[in-house]
């Protein structure tokens, strides 16, 4: 690696409990859920040259405007109105489609980078104003805090410096994407009156999570696809204490009490073909 070159993590995130409560006039919805960021990260990598240039170690993934990073080096260049310079690699190593926020992070490790990169500086809400622009989750990433409450379309956030994750996750992802579009297509908003989302959170209660903490898209998106509601099931017997869907996406995580039945259910879970991951978040006790 060249000694001018700069790297930047883009981690990835689940959603603890994750409301659809209408949809907009706007033809976005509005949702509530908390967001916690997990390890699992992709690599972005920086390197001097003129014209700006943008590669991925995914063959499948798109390098031009269609991807976040590309959108995020254009838009933040004509903000500080410079053109965008530099070699942008990025190292694909969370799966995208997933509801783990992959891309988002990696848009938001862009800005991240490239203000590094280029010498500049924004103020923290002209930034938070241009990452809303390219992804409801995308300010959520230039957070300091591991965890928040995002409602709005998931752009207004709540920081939960206090909340600590006291369990070990195990992340399993089936080999299908799932579109964010497709999914909020198939749930039902439901603004029913409920109890405090970040209340619940914080009791760090599983059964009352078992009982109460749910994600909206799980209901559809199981019954469009059985190996998901399957794939939970098999977290549970496998000794996970709590399990959900992340996001609208395909990636279920389990909850564990030790960290080696979480270590044990990753490496299960890869020897079944899956995508996976297992650790600990980075607010863990």
């Amino acid at each position: 690696m060249s000694p001018a070159s700069l790297t930047e993590h883009a981690p990835a995130k689940i959603n603890l409990g994750l409301r659809v409560l209408r949809r907009r006039p706007d033809g976005y919805h509005d949702i509530e859920t908390v967001l916690l960021r997990i390890p699992w990260a992709d690599r972005l990598t920086w390197t001097p040259g003129k014209p700006f240039a943008f590669t991925c170690s995914d063959p499948t993934l798109p390098t031009d405007e269609r991807n976040l990073c590309v959108r995020a080096a254009r838009r933040l260049a004509e903000l500080l109105q410079q053109p965008p310079t530099g070699r942008l690699h990025l190292d694909k190593r969370v799966p995208y489609g997933a509801g783990l926020g992959s891309g988002s992070s990696d848009a938001a490790a862009t800005l991240r980078l490239l203000l590094r990169a280029w010498h500049q500086s924004l103020a923290p809400e002209m930034l938070h104003g241009l990452a809303a622009t390219l992804g409801s989750d995308v300010p959520f990433f230039l957070l300091a805090t591991p965890a928040a409450l995002a409602t709005g379309r998931g752009e207004r956030l709540q920081p939960l410096p206090d909340y600590r994750f006291p369990f070990y996750l195990a992340v399993v992802v089936p080999p299908f994407h799932i579109a964010t579009a497709e999914a909020y297509r198939l749930v039902q908003p439901c603004d029913g009156r409920m109890p405090s989302l970040v209340e619940l959170v914080c009791t760090n209660d599983p059964e009352r999570w078992q009982q109460a903490l749910v994600n909206d898209f799980e209901a559809p998106l199981f019954a469009r696809y059985p190996e998901l509601a399957r794939l939970k099931q098999w977290l549970l017997e496998a000794g996970a204490v709590y399990a959900a869907l992340s996001g609208s996406g395909s990636a279920l995580f389990g909850i564990f009490a030790e960290s080696e039945a979480a270590r044990q259910v990753a490496e299960e879970a890869r020897a079944r073909g899956l995508r996976s991951w297992h650790g600990q978040p980075e607010n863990a006790l």
